[in-house]
């Protein structure tokens, strides 16, 4: 507790720190060196860092599990409400369609308003769904309810992965973002095998109980102690929040000490500075997620992405069925052969982590340019795109050869030993390019990070359910080996994608940063208009100059400090 409570209030202190000695005696460099250094990043120290995206990693592991836990109950229910297999199969599709649609809605205003409003409304949404479904007693509810829990869910995981874009460098994103990219995977791999185990001893509402309790215990968590990241909010962690965005332990910190330094200067450049501007703001950005599909690097990163997830659904799809009518399996024994996928997936957080960290460093040493981990790099002219991908290559060629054999080994009923080794490197293989995609969305989309991956969570949650749909007539006509070989083949036609990223990313990134600057100077110019709108007595005998949006810029600056 009072490890939690130090990170609460850990960008405070660590400020406070610094700031004892009063301006005027504090020491003076004359040193030219100092000028050419960056402030740091963040102000959290590595192991608040951890702790926090440990948090949100909590956070985030409810919208995967949700969806697989409840799965196992699905024949269960069909008999006790009376429906068709296909009715209650519309209960897992309206599922998907929902995770994927709504963190569109709530990505613009967490992007601007910060990240704990959009947690407190969601796990709200969520926990209340989870007591409803609870206590359902026909399927209309259950059916209308599953929408709400879907929504509550996703959008705390697509907030959960931001807060790392919030606090964490690209020099040491590669394991963080990793870190996040587990419960993505554990929940589909461990939630068979919970609702299973509950649902044939507890019965089927003893689930949504459970994630009642386990999303009580987070939220909770939450309230009292996770901090505010947005930059656009807090900066680097040492500017005040607003109370709506302030952690419990936080408001009664700032009570007794109402003059903590703050950094004003670190918060992100915006067009907006007043509340109800950046209310105006994010509600204009409603649908930013869908306007970011406009980039050309950012659609061929979904397509990346979104493809290499088809295969995961696709052998997640296949795999009960397959496994009951070749092997005999229980129920019970399916479950547990997803945890391989799971073992997978922590071997890929292992490899590919460090190994992004890695080549960031050996391509900075090629260039000359230094890496801190407490500073921002510039990457206006880095080439992130090759850092990245060149981590992906190999892990997407050991997808294409797991997904071949995965239908050949099946089709001829192998050593169950032997699909378990496939199960295990296909987790390491497809999860080690969602872990680097996901990574570089988050670098090339470092102030709207919320938006960005809510896209992607939606291109993997669309084509993911098209895999879903259409894995089931693709063996019943071509045959498992050849189905899954022509998933294998579409996973080569992925190269040249990565290689065109590769190629002109820093051209796209160059001409969107430029085409941004236009916009936030027209922006700022028009805002300044009012307030400049004075009577035609002080605009005669007041200097006039001509208004640029490089002269706004300085203004907006002060305008901050002084609020």
């Amino acid at each position: 507790m009072a490890v939690m409570a130090t990170v609460a209030t850990g960008s405070t202190s660590a400020l406070a720190a610094v700031d004892t000695e009063p301006i005027s005696e504090q020491p003076v460099s004359d040193g030219v060196d100092d000028v050419d250094v960056p402030p740091p990043y963040s102000v959290w120290s590595p192991w608040q860092k951890k702790l926090i995206v440990a948090g949100a990693a909590f956070g985030g592991f409810f919208n995967p599990i949700t969806a697989q836990v409840y799965l196992p109950a699905l024949t269960v229910l069909e008999d006790e409400f009376g429906v068709t297999e296909t009715e209650i199969n519309l209960t897992v599709t309206t599922y998907m369609i929902f995770q994927g649609l709504t963190p569109i809605l709530f990505s613009g205003f967490t992007d601007t308003l910060g990240r704990r409003p959009g947690y407190i409304f969601c796990f709200i949404v969520y926990i209340s769904a989870n007591i409803a479904l609870a206590l359902a007693n026909d399927y209309e509810d259950l059916l209308v309810i599953r929408c709400f829990q879907s929504a509550g869910s996703a959008t705390i995981m697509v907030i959960c992965q931001a807060v790392v874009a919030d606090i964490i460098t690209s020099a040491e994103r590669g394991a963080y973002i990793a870190l996040t990219a587990i419960p993505s995977i554990l929940g589909p791999s461990l939630g068979p095998v919970i609702g299973g185990a509950m649902t044939q001893y507890m019965g089927w509402r003893s689930i949504f109980w459970m994630l009642t309790i386990a999303a009580g215990i987070n939220f909770l968590l939450m309230l009292l102690f996770i901090p505010e990241t947005c930059r656009k909010v807090v900066g680097d962690g040492s500017v005040r929040p607003p109370w709506w965005c302030q952690s419990v332990y936080q408001w009664f910190y700032y009570r007794r000490h109402p003059s903590v330094p703050q950094n004003l200067n670190s918060l992100e450049k915006s067009a907006y500075t007043t509340d109800e501007g950046k209310l105006k703001y994010a509600t204009s950005h409603l649908f930013s997620s869908f306007a970011l599909l406009r980039e050309k690097e950012l659609a061929l990163l979904l397509i990346i992405g979104g493809t290499v997830f088809t295969g995961v659904y696709a052998v997640g799809t296949a795999m009960p069925a397959l496994l009951q009518n070749l092997y005999g399996f229980t129920p019970m024994q399916i479950g547990l052969m997803y945890l391989p996928l799971a073992g997978g997936s922590i071997l890929a957080v292992v490899f590919v982590g460090p190994g992004m960290n890695w080549n960031l460093r050996r391509h900075a040493r090629k260039l000359g340019m230094p890496v801190d981990k407490k500073t921002k790099m510039d990457l206006s002219r880095f080439p992130i795109e090759k850092v990245r991908l060149e981590i992906a290559f190999p892990f997407l060629l050991l997808g294409v050869g797991i997904i071949t054999s995965w239908g050949w080994i099946t089709v001829n009923k192998v050593e169950i030993e032997k699909v378990v080794i496939v199960v295990l490197f296909l987790g390491v293989g497809l999860v080690g390019v969602n872990n680097v995609v996901n990574a570089l969305i988050v670098d090339i989309y470092p102030d709207t990070a919320g938006a960005a991956l809510a896209a992607y969570n939606l291109a993997k949650c669309i084509m993911g359910a098209a895999s879903s749909g259409f894995v089931a007539p693709m063996i019943l006509e071509m045959g498992m080996g050849p189905a899954f070989t022509l998933l294998g083949c579409l996973y080569l036609l992925l190269v040249p994608i990565i290689l065109l990223v590769m190629w002109k990313g820093v051209v796209w990134r160059t001409s969107r940063h430029a085409r941004e600057l236009r916009k936030k100077g027209s922006i700022l110019v028009r805002e300044q208009e009012p307030q400049e709108s004075v009577s035609d007595t002080d605009m005669a005998s007041t200097p006039q100059k001509e208004t640029t949006s490089t002269e706004i810029l300085p203004a907006e600056k002060d305008a901050r400090s002084t609020s």
